[in-house]
């Protein structure tokens, strides 16, 4: 695989580039590569250190991937904030990928539940997502709500499918925003420029979905605006994409930037999924609702 570096790439690290540009890949198999020997910057062997420049050719070897399949491990960290026999409700910290998948070489949430509820391994229909009904990207922390039996999921599966579940996020963005209230109704596709991304566009194209979300504004501050949002709709990534769409991206989101903001490298993206609605197995609606993260918290005070 070869790649020509664009004066239009977000550019840091090398390791954190090919991240970006490799579907799958995360940051630490990246690194494993290029420790090998197995990244060429034009034509010579580096470090995932260096800094890619415009015009640089990165050719990559082929990699053979280990196939991805579960491992049990208790060392995986997560918080249950409820546990009843038909689903459990986490806190997913950031920085934790949800389920294994090509490219992925370190443990997974769906790890860590299976180490804890070995039952999940009959829930569900793949066996690389025992008892998964939704997820959040790597870097976003916050609840999501997993069933422990078939029954359970299939409930849930519903409830995602005809958008009855409430899901409520907390995001930073770069830029005040002046409007109290908007609406993003904007299909989402892939990147016609760019591998591994996402794209609002507003002339639909095939294969696009359509996606909503909503925000109403938090809290305005020097540079920065804090939003509740809220999503109508499930697309990959929707709300880094839809935010950066209206010039508004999410803070410490190297992916979806401009080069109107001064990118904040927090180790992770300022979203969390702070609030999760759905109905039980007897039909009873069930709210919950999560915290700042420590680290979030921190950064809002220093503004």
């Amino acid at each position: 695989m070869k790649l020509t570096v664009a004066t239009t790439d977000a550019l840091s690290r090398l390791d954190k580039f090919l991240t970006t540009k490799l579907p799958g890949a995360t940051r630490s198999f990246v690194q494993k590569q290029i420790k090998r020997g197995a990244v060429m910057v034009n034509g010579s062997p580096t470090n995932a250190h260096y800094a890619p420049k415009p015009g640089d050719i990165i050719e990559i070897s082929k990699i053979e991937q280990e196939a991805p399949r579960i491992k049990p491990d208790a060392s995986v960290k997560f918080n249950a904030i409820d546990e009843n026999r038909d689903f459990i409700v986490i806190e997913k910290p950031a920085g934790l990928v949800v389920h294994p998948a090509m490219g992925i070489h370190e443990p997974t949430l769906a790890d860590g539940l299976a180490a804890k509820y070995p039952e999940l391994a009959r829930v569900g229909e793949d066996k690389l997502r025992p008892g998964i009904v939704h997820r959040l990207d790597r870097d976003v922390s916050g609840l999501m709500v997993v069933a422990r039996t078939q029954k359970m999921f299939e409930s849930l599966k519903q409830q995602f499918q005809n958008r009855s579940v409430e899901k409520q996020y907390t995001a930073l963005v770069h830029g005040v925003i002046d409007e109290e209230h908007g609406v993003i109704d904007t299909p989402i596709g892939r990147s016609q420029t760019k591998s591994g991304k996402m794209a609002a566009h507003t002339q639909e194209l095939e294969g696009d979905r359509d996606a909503k979300t909503e925000f109403k504004v938090l809290k305005r501050l020097k540079n920065y605006t804090l939003l509740e949002v809220r999503l109508h709709t499930g697309r990959s990534h929707q709300i880094r994409v839809h935010l950066h769409s209206i010039g508004h991206p999410v803070v410490g989101d190297a992916l979806y930037t401009n080069r109107r903001v001064k990118h904040k490298d927090l180790g992770r993206i300022f979203l969390h999924a702070s609030k999760l609605s759905f109905d039980d197995a007897s039909g009873e609606r069930r709210t919950y609702t999560s915290e700042l993260p420590k680290e979030l918290r921190d950064f809002l005070s220093s503004l």
